[in-house]
């Protein structure tokens, strides 16, 4: 599989690995790791991890690992839940990540989606991440899935998507994919508008929109996703939808928790949506 790596993701992915590598120790220790015995744990000098953080989040190892802490769903569930009835009304939405990545979105027809992708040439390539390698696909239209592979392996991730439009044409063009996957995570400057064009059955759409509403360092519920697009009894349809959101971080579905605040399930991964939303948080209280 061809792959295109800029300096920024090469850098990206490796604060990623760090990252993660830090994550398991923090799980496994009893309280929060100084900065000298995490980074001596990293196998980096204090300086060095110090600025790996630093670079990748903008707050300190210390004030990450409280992001980290397996309580950090309920926090934001408890501080930073998103009413997504009223979000536009009271501008959330417009502070909200994918409006600050420029990104527009369009659906395929439910007629269209029922051919499984008949007629339709879908282009792949895999970027890094900040979040790990990720397979990319779009049509003429828009981004269309967007996977990682840093928990399931790259041929699982591929063959995840290849699965979803069975009956697509695809080809690799990474080129053709390039200017929509800088623009939408941030690492190209512009006016223009990363485009997404969602895929899926009309049920499934609707919830898709509704995470469209949820702003950058916020979560909802699946319940509340539920009243949301007036279906309240289908909390579990709703699960099973977010689940098969195909275009993962852009449409995002990992700020979707159970009323519990537990993390409740993640297609790519657990660590993976655990990183997501302490990234975020980080972003968002830095900023």
């Amino acid at each position: 599989m061809g792959r295109y790596v800029s300096s920024m993701e090469q850098s990206d992915r490796y604060h990623y690995h760090v990252i993660r590598r830090a994550l398991d120790e923090i799980d496994a220790a009893e309280g929060i790791l100084s900065l000298d015995e995490l980074a001596a744990r990293m196998e980096m000098s204090s300086a060095h991890f110090q600025r790996v953080f630093s670079r990748w989040v903008g707050v300190s190892p210390k004030r990450y690992q409280q992001y980290l802490a397996l309580d950090h769903a309920k926090t934001l569930l408890s501080n930073n839940f998103t009413t997504l009835a009223t979000a536009d009304a009271v501008g959330l939405s417009g502070s909200g990540r994918l409006h600050d990545m420029f990104l527009k979105w369009e659906a395929m027809s439910p007629g269209d989606f029922a051919k499984g992708g008949a007629g339709l040439t879908i282009y792949w390539g895999w970027f890094e991440s900040p979040f790990g390698p990720a397979i990319v696909m779009g049509t003429d239209r828009g981004i269309c899935g967007l996977g990682f592979a840093e928990e399931m392996g790259a041929e699982a991730a591929m063959e995840d998507l290849l699965g979803r439009w069975p009956n697509a044409d695809f080809v690799e063009d990474i080129g053709r994919l390039r200017f929509w996957v800088e623009t939408a995570f941030g690492v190209t400057k512009t006016n223009d508008k990363a485009p997404l064009f969602m895929i899926g059955a009309p049920f499934q759409l609707k919830v898709w929109e509704a995470l469209l509403s949820i702003p950058s360092g916020h979560v909802t519920t699946y319940s509340e996703i539920a009243e949301t697009i007036g279906s309240p009894r289908a909390v579990r349809a709703v699960g099973t939808a977010v689940g098969r959101n195909p275009v993962s971080w852009l449409i995002p579905c990992h700020r979707a928790l159970r009323k519990s605040g537990g993390l409740g399930g993640y297609h790519w991964g657990l660590p993976v949506k655990r990183a997501m939303l302490a990234w975020e948080s980080a972003r968002e209280d830095a900023g």
